[in-house]
């Protein structure tokens, strides 16, 4: 009985062993950039390895902004500062368009100018409510003093 139970754990143990390594193998990847494309102060980055967490994808941002100003020119602030950057997961690449749900390009010729979109982050910044950033499960505004919140929506219902 006693050895059975210890299989059973030691079996337990491993799995958790195998998934812990596979989510670090998974969240340690370096984000690949794979094309920017531009409209006016609206830029959008195709990437594949984008961070999981919200928090590791608000991290990327600040830690790679300056690099991304320097080697991209992005983001690109209208006159009064405005703009926003949306990153995209490339999934499978460019495909035609289905006349639908797929976001294309301009500034590349069809057929192949269009993704599946799946947005996974965005910036934006605003002169009223400065920098925010948008995943999944909501917004997130950083403070005049650094410090990044979960904004709060609120629905008046009537």
């Amino acid at each position: 009985m006693i050895l059975k139970n210890r299989k059973h754990l030691t079996l337990i143990i491993l799995i958790i062993c195998i998934l812990t390594g596979y989510w670090l193998w998974l969240s340690l990847r370096p984000v690949e950039i794979i094309a920017v494309h531009d409209n006016g102060n609206h830029s959008y980055i195709l990437v594949n390895n984008f961070p999981y967490t919200d928090k590791g994808k608000i991290n990327w941002w600040i830690k790679n902004k300056d690099e991304l100003k320097n080697k991209y020119n992005i983001p690109k602030p209208s006159t009064s500062g405005n703009f926003t950057v949306i990153f995209w997961l490339f999934g499978d690449g460019y495909k035609e368009t289905d006349g639908y749900d797929r976001l294309c390009f301009e500034d590349m010729s069809p057929p192949l100018n269009c993704i599946d979109k799946d947005a996974v982050f965005s910036v934006s910044n605003s002169i009223n409510l400065g920098t925010v950033f948008t995943v999944y499960d909501g917004k997130y505004q950083r403070k005049k003093n650094g410090d990044i919140a979960k904004l709060e929506i609120k629905f008046d219902v009537k």
